[in-house]
């Protein structure tokens, strides 16, 4: 029989362990809590034209970056509505519910996507992608659009040796790459690795509040805009990283509060360091995964990444027998104030409605104490609603914190 918790251990600061929006630092809250500022002249401004570079660092580019009023969603229009037109022909490997999504996207912009879907459960195929782009002789494939995290299945994709292939094969596609669960978490090097558009929010791994979308492309892509017959007024990013005026900027009024929220979030990025902070989310991932492990030894909890060398560092996505994922997220939220993803796009022959999946997510502003608290608080609805799982996994997790 479950117990009911005294209400008051609800109390407090609530703890949102979504895979975004995430946690936003208070020093970003209190820079967004002031007045509307002059959007004409002035610091605002000055401040806008400083940002650029510091975006540049945390995506490693030289190149350029267009800032939208958006969401992740309006990032993937926005790239393909400069660099391809309708009836044009991209490939989309998928392993997860935004693979397809990006590939809806393009469908509704008159592109075809060609999609290779790996499904939720397994990676890509390079195999597969190679054997498409080989038999791709008249390069009719303009693009390939590449979700580096896919958010729902937490897999993390292998975008340099996709970058290998289109090389090895000589292949002219574009390679664009969805980075909104990874940028600011997992290891993301755009000119090295030799992407061409990079799109990212300001909602996950940039720890601003949902409503900036940032596309990034180096001169291949704008070549490609440069030969469109015709981009989108508002897309058109040309206007956007060479603005005659600061409204050109936006094609319109400033997100001003999030500008300054999005400045005070970057300062913290490069004051802590970009590898600090790859290694500080590779860190508490790991951390994760050993409780994880550990509760998987016996019930049915699992990950639905097997292979740790090809999970997200920002997201996990979890198993347990339908309905047993909703029943924990639920009774966490309500007893404990502790919020769980839900299953996004999952499921299974055996659980249709996906109510077995969950997710953690962990980007962004977290740290050590945060982590232990969510494992401790998903441990203690385990044990609350009696599910079957193995034993030992704060201990564990405890060990990898400690580095022991």
């Amino acid at each position: 029989m479950v117990q009911n918790l005294n209400p008051a251990t609800v109390q407090g600061r609530e703890y949102l362990a979504i895979p975004g929006p995430s946690v936003v630092p208070d020093r970003v809250l209190r820079a967004m809590h002031r007045a509307s500022p002059n959007i004409y002249e002035g610091a605002l401004v000055e401040m806008t034209h400083e940002l650029i570079p510091d975006l540049k660092r945390v995506a490693r580019t030289e190149h350029d970056v267009a800032i939208y009023i958006g969401n992740g969603h309006a990032g993937w229009e926005a790239a393909m509505a400069n660099v391809l037109a309708a009836g044009d022909e991209v490939l989309v490997p998928s392993s997860g519910r935004f693979g397809i999504g990006w590939a809806d996207m393009a469908e509704g912009q008159g592109i075809r996507p060609r999609v290779l879907d790996f499904g939720s459960h397994a990676p890509w195929d390079m195999a597969r992608i190679a054997q498409t782009l080989a038999d791709d002789k008249t390069h009719q494939i303009k693009a390939v659009l590449a979700v580096h995290v896919d958010t729902s299945s937490s897999y993390r994709n292998d975008i340099p040796a996709l970058r290998a292939l289109l090389d090895d094969l000589k292949h002219p596609a574009l390679l664009m790459a969805d980075c909104i669960a990874s940028m600011g978490c997992d290891r993301f090097e755009m000119d090295a690795w030799g992407v061409d558009v990079a799109i990212t929010a300001s909602q996950k791994g940039l720890m601003v509040p949902p409503g900036l979308a940032f596309v990034f492309f180096n001169d291949k892509a704008a070549a490609a805009r440069a030969a469109q017959p015709r981009v989108s007024r508002y897309w058109d990013w040309a206007p956007r990283v060479d603005p005659d005026f600061y409204a050109a900027f936006f094609c319109g009024t400033a997100p001003t509060h999030h500008l300054y929220g999005l400045r005070e979030a970057l300062d913290m990025i490069h004051d802590e360091g970009m590898t600090r902070v790859w290694d500080r989310h590779a860190q508490l991932a790991r951390t994760i995964w050993a409780a994880c492990e550990r509760w998987g030894s016996s019930g049915a909890f699992q990950m639905n990444v097997p292979d740790p060398h090809q999970r997200s560092h920002a997201v996990t996505s979890l198993r347990l027998q339908a309905p047993d994922g909703a029943r924990l997220r639920a009774w966490v939220e309500a007893h404990l104030g502790l919020t769980l993803g839900i299953g996004l796009g999952m499921s299974t022959a055996d659980d249709p409605k996906g109510e077995g999946f969950f997710r953690f997510g962990h980007m962004g502003h977290v740290n050590g104490q945060m982590i232990m608290g969510l494992l401790g608080g998903v441990q203690t609805g385990l044990t609350a609603l009696n599910i079957s799982h193995g034993s030992g996994a704060i201990e564990a997790a405890a060990r990898v914190l400690a580095g022991r």
